[in-house]
């Protein structure tokens, strides 16, 4: 082997050579950090969300082919990348050369809002291009599996990828058995004549056609090293870790004889993140490089045999080949292997990992082990000795020392048998989501009846999520050989595997019951699919099954998604340079498509920076009896640690109420509260030091984690209010009937994209400061960093360009680390960047909080046209009626409820549910001076225009709204108007962008400033009518008039007296409804979001573009909060969900099949910014429409199984709580543990 080997490789077709690799940097950083290429973002660190997608291309000189596949930079070390090509998002096209297909449409299809997941989307969807140069509309969604957005509600995203399919506009789907196309039940009736509204966002006839040849060729260097240049086992050597690249399998085998310890990686699926979040580590990894044999497809007479090398996404594409050309009954396990394939993590996790990787890891939800286990394979295994065949059977799968590999030995290759006739296997799954979601419980089955009759002659069952590996159920399949297959078959195999698989009740994971309940739910369902089987093969000796059970067969896999979205025209006789009312791309969409867009982070390092990583509290509610700094501030690199001692006197600092202490050292109140700050040279360095500190605690009670254990313990927050109508008690004396009872919502992660990021850097002089924050609030920044350091404000300056994200998350914990930051640059006099890792951002910042309300109502009704809310502010609600009856009529409510009846009435385990709700969200912020805004607008000589305003751009796109209102004052073009950024040096004193009214409020100061300015240059354009801006703005200077104006908007009036419970708290009120419908599996909890339709009055609207994708992005924010985002707590208060791995927000795979959303035509005006009406929030609530239609639909499933009293479901309705209200045989038959017998994995918070 040699010493010390030469890595090369290609980054969008330039030749990279390192001589003095770290084996531990991955690329995700080199890209950043090293080669300054920023728009590859870091998002999670794990391969959860996909903003770190980049295209790996390799040349095989064997089969003399390019493979192209997306991978996650953030998993990918660089030592696996010699003689690979890579493209990142600035290789794909540029603003400075030429822009891509992809990037163009993504932007003009209006798919990007913060832009931070742009990206990765433009990567996952060049990739399959490159591919695929016209996919199919399977292909796509299943590209964009792998990628998170927070923003968009995917559907724009979508919208754009479509356009490369060649395909019509169809919807393909056959939802109730009628097109799209067809009039009736989805036809989309349109709005009463003389409404204007309009169908299209975006023109597809000027979009630039996809032209594969222009695409980056594979660096022609590369093919030939690797044709000519004589391989060899290459090594590379760091501080801590040494990597071995072996070439040939002998090479592979010396290197795993001499480490045996060592782990073989291939993609760093399983050992990347097992390194970055549990702490492993290895000093010698061993990482086989194009060996044939481990790439090995051999079709043999008994069956296939794939390479241990293969990566996932290569055994998919060989298994779909295979099922093409062979016979049924032989392809049962292979057909098995794929369903599970197609929703095994995301595409770019799936072409990194390898299959010998993911069966040896035996990772106790392994999607693939059960299947390969039930279905016999084998696995040839190599050593020094010679080769060796061992079944994957159970005993491989626990690890049993007789029945695993030896330490020299290595997996080659898997035999995977074909399936006989009379033999059935399936696979069955059950995540929290349908797409990129770990199994809770998973399941492969196999049986086989010998020469027919019925009788089990074979029976296998293994289980996944149910233990600390793969289960199999031997014993219970061992008793049932011999027996008919029928009903009372069925019953007692129940009854066994429950016995069998026996799960108790504190088991890691949680939702225990519904666990035990899927475990007999699968195989019910494997019992129905094989009957309904045996049926088709022999109809005389098999009954049928009943029609009403069919349906439990089918998987309820979202079809091809398909939209409309109808807005308002502008008036004719609006002027055509005019750009309101006008549906205009946000103005950074093509920078966020290049990833041009810089973000916080994204700033390039400066000289003698310094990074800083927190220390956190580990426990709830204790004392900190010790703190010791000594191990970690011997380490290498480590310049300072931040503690309370070094912030006396400023440690603490109040927004609103009681003011907050910055770091705590005395007494801790949560899990992830700060302790102290180490400051180190690096990033590396400084979260290596972090892990070193040693804290010392004595726990203290309460441990209060519940809003009910709050209650117990008199926990409030000072200051109740509460709002009373006439006399509550004497009210209720009087009624007939009163509707009393409770409803707990969980908690939801802000889940933005771009984790907590700020750079801190003094400026030398004068105590000067600059801090750049990815904020919503650069004032508050600017207050807590001044009072942290001791200056006055105007000494330290607060800049946002943009912000990744925020949705409410990015205010006061944001201040609190900006001002830790500030004070150790200041004190070193050197800037200190602070970017908090997804797991440290969600355990440190808080969210939306959990919420239990207790009611009783007398009686339900809707707000009459004008009205009174509760505190006596007057509401005008036509528009509310309005928006209830047009959503009735766009989404055929009547028709579609009556054929959801219909489909519940003829299927038993299937049931669909149609829901609606009407929205109305005030909006305001509770007092005048909260309310205030200002802007600063300059005009230069040349006629071109800067525009400053104190909102923040968070992808809402208030930037491109106020460039439009500067172009519609000043009656210029927008291209004409720039705007930098926000800053606390241009426009002072601002208010915190929130409360959905950032865009008007700043709106009105903008349109002032204009206003200003064009009065004072009457004169010279009435002088000179056909002059330009160029013109006028050289004349006003020459005759000393300002072309600089501040505007300002004093808030809107508020007021609200909790003493009386009376106020005017709010400007106005948006209004809106929802209609959706879902279909729910009853055996297993999963639904699917068929169709929603959404009517929203939104005033007049400024952009219809941002305006569609603010509604649909909170809907589908809102979607989850109420059905699939679950924070998950341990009994002592440790936050288990931080990434997203654990936690799932919505994928593309969750987006109605169908959704539509239109405005109501514009009908009064107001005192907003042209009449229009903030829209950030309120689409949030409408998600709920998608959790009262999965309720009904479960309450047709009760009320069928005789269950007819009160439903209490809690949000989110997750696929556990689903399951358990659908009540039947099985979910009786399960054991239940007796509460207070054991101590649960976690808390229901």
């Amino acid at each position: 082997m040699d010493g010390a080997a030469e890595l090369v490789f290609c980054v969008n077709g330039r030749k990279v050579i390192e001589k003095n690799v770290d084996p531990e940097t991955m690329l995700l950083p080199y890209l950043r950090k090293k080669l300054q290429l920023t728009g590859t973002k870091y998002g999670c660190g794990g391969g959860g969300c996909g903003a770190c997608t980049v295209m790996i291309s390799r040349y095989n000189p064997i089969t003399k082919r390019i493979r192209h596949y997306p991978a996650n930079a953030c998993l990918l070390p660089i030592c696996s990348l010699h003689g690979a090509a890579v493209t990142t998002v600035e290789g794909v096209g540029s603003t400075k050369a030429r822009i891509h297909p992809v990037q163009e449409r993504i932007a003009k299809c209006h798919g990007t809002q913060c832009g931070f997941c742009t990206p990765g989307m433009v990567m996952s969807i060049y990739t399959l291009l490159r591919n695929h140069p016209e996919p199919t509309l399977d292909q796509l969604t299943d590209a964009l599996g792998g990628n998170l957005c927070r923003c968009t509600g995917y559907r724009p995203i979508i919208d754009a990828c479509k356009t490369f399919c060649k395909t019509s506009g169809c919807c393909q789907s056959k939802e109730n058995g009628v097109c799209c196309l067809d009039q009736g039940i989805n036809e989309l009736p349109e709005f009463e004549e003389g409404n204007k509204t309009s169908p299209k966002l975006f023109s597809e006839e000027e979009f630039l056609p996809l032209d594969p040849t222009q695409e980056l060729i594979f660096p022609p260097e590369l093919m030939i090293m690797a044709e000519k240049q004589p391989q060899r086992t290459r090594v590379f050597v760091g501080d801590r870790m040494t990597w071995i690249s072996p070439v040939t399998l002998k090479e592979l085998l010396e290197a795993k004889v001499k480490y045996p310890q060592a782990p073989i990686v291939m993609g760093n699926t399983s050992v990347g993140p097992e390194v970055k979040f549990k702490g492993a580590f290895h000093p010698v990894i061993i990482s086989p490089d194009c060996i044939e044999e481990l790439s090995v497809v051999n079709h043999a007479d008994d069956g296939l045999t794939l390479g241990a090398g293969l990566s996932l996404a290569q055994v998919k594409e060989i298994l779909a080949e295979v099922i093409q050309k062979l016979p049924e009954e032989k392809t049962q396990t292979y057909h098995a292997l794929l369903k599970h394939l197609g929703t095994l993590a995301g595409c770019q996790i799936r072409n990194m990992a390898s299959l010998g990787g993911h069966i040896v890891s035996r990772h106790l939800d392994s999607d693939l082990n059960p299947l390969l286990a039930v279905g016999n394979c084998t696995l040839n295994l190599l050593s020094k000795e010679g080769e060796r065949q061992i079944p994957l059977n159970e005993q491989f799968l626990t690890k049993c020392p007789s029945a695993d590999l030896k330490p020299g030995e290595i997996l080659v290759s898997v035999n995977i048998p074909y399936s006989r006739k009379w033999e059935f296997v399936s696979a069955f799954r059950q995540a929290q989501r349908q797409q990129n979601a770990l199994a809770i419980v998973n399941s492969g089955m196999r049986v086989f009846f010998g020469a027919g009759g019925g009788i089990i002659r074979e029976l296998s069952i293994a289980y996944g999520g149910v233990g600390p590996t793969t289960i199999c159920a031997k014993n219970s399949c061992q008793k049932l050989i011999g027996r008919p297959w029928n009903e009372e078959m069925l019953d007692a195999a129940c009854r066994l595997i429950l016995d069998e698989v026996s799960l108790p009740g504190w088991a890691p994971g949680g939702k225990v019951e519904f666990k035990r309940t899927l475990v007999i739910s699968f195989f019910f369902k494997f019992y129905l699919k094989v009957s309904q089987i045996l049926k088709t093969m022999d109809p005389v000796r098999y009954p049928g099954l009943a029609d009403k059970y069919e349906s439990a067969l089918e998987d309820l896999h979202s079809r091809n998604h398909w939209g409309t979205s109808k807005y308002q025209d502008v008036d004719p006789k609006q002027l055509p340079q005019d750009p309101i009312g006008r549906p205009i791309m946000h103005l950074s969409g093509i920078k966020h498509t290049t990833g041009e867009a810089i973000y916080c982070d994204d700033m390039p390092v400066l000289d003698g920076e310094l990074f800083l990583a927190f220390v956190t509290s580990s426990r709830a509610h204790a004392e900190i009896v010790s703190i010791d700094l000594s191990e970690a501030l011997s380490l290498p690199g480590v310049v300072d640690i931040v503690t309370e001692e070094d912030l006396r006197g400023v440690n603490s600092f109040g927004l609103l109420g009681e003011p907050e202490k910055l770091l705590e050292t005395q007494e801790v109140f949560c899990v992830g509260q700060l302790v102290c700050a180490v400051v180190a040279d690096s990033e590396v360095q400084a979260k290596r030091a972090a892990k070193r500190v040693k804290i010392v605690y004595q726990d203290l009670e309460p441990v209060i984690l519940t809003i009910e254990e709050a209650i117990r313990h008199h926990s409030f927050f000072h200051g109740e209010r509460k709002l009373e109508y006439g006399n509550v008690d004497e009210a209720f004396k009087v009624v007939d009937q009163i509707l009393e009872g409770e409803i707990h919502m969980g908690g939801q992660e802000h889940f933005y994209m771009e984790t907590q990021s700020m750079l801190a850097v003094p400026k030398g002089e004068d105590q000067e400061m600059d801090v750049y924050v990815s904020s919503q609030f650069p004032k508050y920044i600017q207050d807590i960093v001044a009072a942290t350091l001791k200056v006055p404000a105007n000494k330290i300056m607060c800049h946002v360009k943009r912000v990744g994200g925020a949705f409410g998350g990015k205010v006061t914990k944001t201040g609190i680390m900006a001002a830790i930051t500030a004070f150790a640059a200041n004190k070193h006099g050197r800037p200190v960047r602070c970017i908090l890792e997804r797991g440290e951002d969600m355990l440190i910042t808080g969210g939306r909080h959990p919420y239990l309300g207790k009611y009783k109502v007398r009686m339900m009704n809707m707000y009459k046209e004008i009205d009174q809310t509760p505190y006596k502010q007057e509401i005008d609600a036509t528009n509310l009626t309005q928006c209830w009856k047009e959503c009735m009529a766009t989404s055929s409510y009547s028709l579609r409820k009556v054929a959801v009846e219909k489909f519940n009435s003829e299927n038993y385990w299937k049931k669909k549910g149609l829901a609606m709700v009407p929205l109305k969200f005030p909006v305001g912020v509770l007092s005048t001076a909260a309310a205030q805004a200002a802007a600063l607008v300059h005009i230069y000589l040349d006629g071109s225009v800067l525009v400053t305003h104190g909102g923040i751009e968070m992808g809402q796109g208030v930037h491109t709204k106020m460039i439009q209102v500067a172009s519609r004052e000043l009656r210029m073009p927008m291209s004409n108007v720039h705007l930098r950024g926000t800053s606390t040096e241009t426009v002072p004193n601002a208010n915190v962008s929130g409360g959905s009214v950032v865009a008007d409020l700043n709106g009105l100061a903008v349109k002032d400033a204009c206003q200003t300015l064009l009065k004072r240059l009457e004169p010279i354009i009435s002088k000179n009518p056909k002059g330009t801006w160029k013109d006028w703005a050289q004349a006003a200077f020459d005759e000393s008039i300002s072309l600089s104006a501040t505007g300002y908007f004093r808030g809107y009036e508020s007021h609200m007296n909790w003493e009386t419970g009376e106020g005017h708290p709010f400007e106005y009120f948006v209004f809106g409804a929802a209609c959706s419908e879902v279909e729910i599996d009853c055996l297993t909890g999963a639904h699917k979001n068929i169709r929603t339709d959404i009517v929203m009055d939104i005033g007049h609207s400024i952009n219809p573009a941002l305006d569609v994708g603010q509604i649909e992005g909170a809907f589908i924010q809102g979607m989850g909060l109420y059905t699939i985002e679950e924070l998950k707590y341990s009994p002592q208060g440790v936050l288990y969900t931080r990434g997203p791995d654990q936690y799932k927000i919505p994928a593309v795979s969750d987006v109605p099949t169908e959704l539509h959303v239109s405005f109501l035509p514009p009908s009064q005006n107001s005192n907003t910014l042209y009449s229009s009406k903030g829209l950030g929030e309120p689409g949030v609530f409408l998600g709920c429409s998608v959790f009262f239609a999965i309720h009904d639909a479960v309450r047709a499933a009760r009320q069928e199984r005789g269950l007819l009293g009160p439903l209490k479901l809690d949000s989110p309705l997750t696929p556990e709580k689903i399951r358990m209200a659908c009540e039947d045989k099985f979910t009786k038959m399960i054991p239940r543990d007796e509460p207070g017998s054991y101590v649960p994995w976690n808390i229901p918070v």
